[in-house]
């Protein structure tokens, strides 16, 4: 049994477990504020998704909801927070592909188990990301950018979101095909990174559309490439990684919904069923989209232990080739 089936029939095992409890519970849910852990700093994707569809959610079930940041340890303080919470619903996670696929690779004594603590709600946006350096960068390719790299005895920094995060990664990715020189600068959050690479401090960072897309526009960014399968839409002008030369260093960062393990499954259904329909209102999507973000509308909580399944093998694989650890 390969990785993938392994995964997920351990989420359906945990889940039958306690399919049977809790339809009375779910019943009077929610009764009181709902509060949702994000484990990154205000200013970078998570967060305004958070508010946003926190608050259209708070419309539908009368219930406040809280926007809690917990920011540090690639989520993994976030992440424990979840892990230890009441497994009543009351207190959510708004986890994404590496505190899921990427941190157990990463950590040789992490604190949580990403599959046992956790029961999947559902996805809620994924992000494209580019390839950006400062304006002032000679780079005016990717091309030329790891020509550069090359030419430099130093050569080039590039910025992330943290250790493990979609920037971390892709960074390691080109590293890795090209054998350039490049050296990581680990940030907590995309916000600091960008400050920094406004700044002329870092020569590099592959980021998400929401945050580095504004400051393209601006033209205080350059976008050289993105590292997605097709180009996005807010700028159809900028080459994937593939068309620009380097097939395969592409990565789409998911966010998504988990409620601690144990929480009743009509709980969970029916927080799925309110993530739902958040998702699918017109100025929610609107807003979202408008910002570069894809949005899951369709998928189930068996869907999202696919997804989650199939990016553990895949970036599994990625952390191993570059031999990034973080003890």
């Amino acid at each position: 049994m390969n990785v993938v089936s392994q995964l997920v029939v351990r989420f359906a095992v945990l889940a039958a477990g306690v399919m049977l409890a809790g339809a009375a519970v779910a019943q009077d849910f929610p009764s009181r504020p709902i509060t949702v852990i994000v484990p990154f700093p205000p200013g970078g994707v998570t967060d305004p998704v958070a508010r946003l569809v926190g608050q259209r959610i708070s419309d539908s079930v009368g219930q406040p909801v809280v926007v809690d940041n917990r920011p540090g340890g690639a989520g993994v303080i976030g992440a424990m927070v979840v892990k230890q919470a009441r497994p009543d619903g009351y207190t959510i996670f708004f986890g994404h592909f590496a505190t899921h696929t990427v941190n157990p690779f990463l950590y040789s004594k992490l604190p949580y188990d990403a599959v046992k603590d956790f029961a999947p709600i559902t996805p809620i946006v994924s992000s494209k990301h580019l390839l950006v350096v400062p304006a002032a960068s000679p780079a005016k390719s990717v091309t030329e950018l790891v020509a550069l790299a090359k030419s430099k005895p130093e050569g080039l920094t590039f910025a992330s979101q943290g250790i493990g995060a979609g920037g971390h990664l892709l960074g390691e990715m080109l590293k890795v095909k090209t054998g350039a020189n490049l050296q990581h600068v680990a940030y907590k959050g995309s916000a600091p990174a960008i400050q920094d690479i406004l700044a002329g401090r870092v020569d590099l960072f592959f980021d998400a559309l929401i945050t580095s897309g504004p400051h393209v526009r601006e033209g205080r960014l350059r976008a050289l490439a993105i590292a997605s399968p097709v180009r996005a839409p807010l700028f159809p002008d900028v080459p994937t990684m593939a068309e620009a030369g380097f097939p395969g260093i592409e990565g789409d960062a998911w966010f998504g919904m988990f409620a601690p393990a144990g929480t009743p499954q009509p709980v969970v259904q029916k927080l799925h069923a309110e993530f739902l329909k958040a998702m699918s209102n017109p100025d929610v999507v609107k807003t979202l989209t408008s910002q570069g973000l894809d949005i899951f509308t369709l998928r189930t909580p068996d869907e999202f232990v696919q997804l989650i399944a199939a990016d553990t093998a895949k970036y599994g694989k990625v952390v191993r080739d570059a031999g990034v650890k973080v003890d």
